[in-house]
C-alpha cells in the first residue's frame, strides 16, 4: 500500500490511541511488522502545545519509519495551522481525527462529532490539504449513529478534497466500542472511492484479518486494542497473509525480552517516575492473561522504581520459562 510517496512495508497500521501509541510503543510495533504507526492524537490548538503531555506527543526525534501525526479539532483555520506546524516539526503524513467517540472530544464538536456536519468536514479537509505539501489522511467511523451511517458520503467528500487514504472504524460514534464492528459499510466505502481504504475494528488475529480484507476489499488493516500487550500481532498477521500459515506464539523468554526493552524505552522517554507509572498499564496488558499475571499486576502497582519493576518481570518470566508456579514464594 502507498500513501503519496510513502510505500508501507506491510499493509498493517497501528491505530492512534491516546495514552498508548507513544514513541516507544510505535517504535516497537514498527519493528514487529507494522507498516505505519500513527501518533497519539494532538489538539489542533497550538496554544496548548506547551504542556508536557503535548510536547511528548509532538516528539519524533530520532524516530524511524514514516512519521504520521494525528490532529483533532473543529476549526478549519486552526487545523490547517496545526498541520503546517507539525510538518515543520518533521511530520511526513498528517492524519485527521474524525473517528474518536470520546465525550471530551465530541463535546467540542471534534472527532466523530464532525460526521454530523458534512459541510464542515469538507471545509476542514480542504483547508488542511491546501496548507501542507505532505499527504493528508483521515480516520472516520461509519456514521454518527446506526440510523445515520453516512460513511460513504464522507468518503466521497474526502476523496474530492484530496485526502490520500481513509481509515474506517466499523462502528458509529454512538456505538463507541460496544458490540461488534460491522464491515459492510467499509466494503461500500471501498467500492465508492479510488483512494486507499484501511479497515479498522475488532481485528484481533490472523484469521480475522484475512476475513476482513476479503469482506471489505480494503487495501490495509488498522489494529488498535489487540496490539496492547501483544505488539507481535503485526508480524503474526503479516506472515499469515503472506503464507497462510500461523507463526508460533512467542515463548516466555522472547516476551520477557520484548517487555523489558519496552519498559527501558518508557523509562528513558518519560523519566523514572512517570515511566514507572505509565509502565503499569502496559505490564497489565502483557501479563494479564498469563499464569501469575494478576499477581504481577498487583505487585507492579506497588512498585516505586524501575529497578523493582524490572526485577518483578524477570522473576515472573523466569518462572514461566522453567514452568514453576508463578505465585510461589
Amino acid at each position: 500500500m502507498q500513501i503519496g510517496p510513502h510505500v508501507l512495508s506491510s499493509p498493517l497500521v497501528l491505530a492512534p490511541m491516546a495514552g498508548v501509541t507513544d514513541r516507544p510503543f510505535r517504535t516497537l510495533c514498527r519493528r514487529l511488522g507494522a507498516g505505519l504507526a500513527v501518533s497519539e492524537m494532538v489538539t489542533s490548538d497550538v496554544r496548548l502545545w506547551h504542556t508536557g503531555k503535548s510536547r511528548r506527543r509532538l516528539d519524533h526525534a530520532g524516530e524511524d519509519g514514516i512519521r504520521s501525526v494525528q490532529i483533532a479539532g473543529a476549526d478549519p483555520a486552526q487545523m490547517a495551522e496545526a498541520a503546517r506546524q507539525n510538518v515543520g516539526r518533521g511530520a511526513e503524513i498528517i492524519d485527521l481525527n474524525m473517528g474518536c467517540p470520546a465525550k471530551k472530544v465530541c463535546s467540542v464538536a471534534a472527532g466523530s462529532a464532525l460526521l454530523r456536519d458534512e459541510a464542515l468536514v469538507a471545509r476542514i479537509l480542504g483547508a488542511v490539504v491546501a496548507a501542507v505539501e505532505v499527504p493528508v489522511t483521515l480516520k472516520i467511523r461509519t456514521g454518527w449513529d446506526r440510523a445515520s451511517r453516512n460513511g460513504v458520503t464522507i468518503a466521497r467528500i474526502a476523496e474530492d478534497c484530496g485526502i490520500r487514504a481513509l481509515a474506517v472504524h466499523g462502528r458509529t460514534r454512538a456505538d463507541a466500542f460496544a458490540g461488534e464492528a460491522e464491515y459492510d459499510t467499509i466494503a461500500a466505502i471501498k467500492a465508492a472511492v479510488r483512494i486507499p481504504v484501511i479497515a479498522n475494528g475488532d481485528i484481533d488475529g490472523p484469521e480475522k484479518a484475512r476475513a476482513v480484507l476479503e469482506h471489505t476489499g480494503a487495501d490495509a488493516l488498522m489494529i488498535g486494542r489487540a496490539a496492547q500487550g501483544r505488539p507481535w500481532i503485526f508480524r503474526e498477521i503479516a506472515h499469515f497473509l503472506a503464507t497462510g500459515e500461523r507463526l508460533p506464539e512467542p515463548g516466555p523468554a522472547e516476551v520477557c525480552a520484548l517487555l523489558l526493552e519496552h519498559l527501558e524505552q518508557l523509562y528513558t522517554f518519560y523519566g523514572e517516575d512517570a515511566g514507572v507509572r505509565i509502565a503499569r498499564k502496559h505490564l497489565g496488558w502483557y501479563c494479564g492473561t498469563r499464569p501469575g499475571g494478576a499477581a504481577l499486576r498487583s505487585l507492579v502497582n506497588q512498585t516505586v522504581s524501575s529497578r523493582e519493576q524490572l526485577a518483578a518481570v524477570r522473576d515472573l518470566f523466569d518462572r514461566l520459562e522453567t514452568q514453576q508456579d508463578p505465585l510461589a514464594a
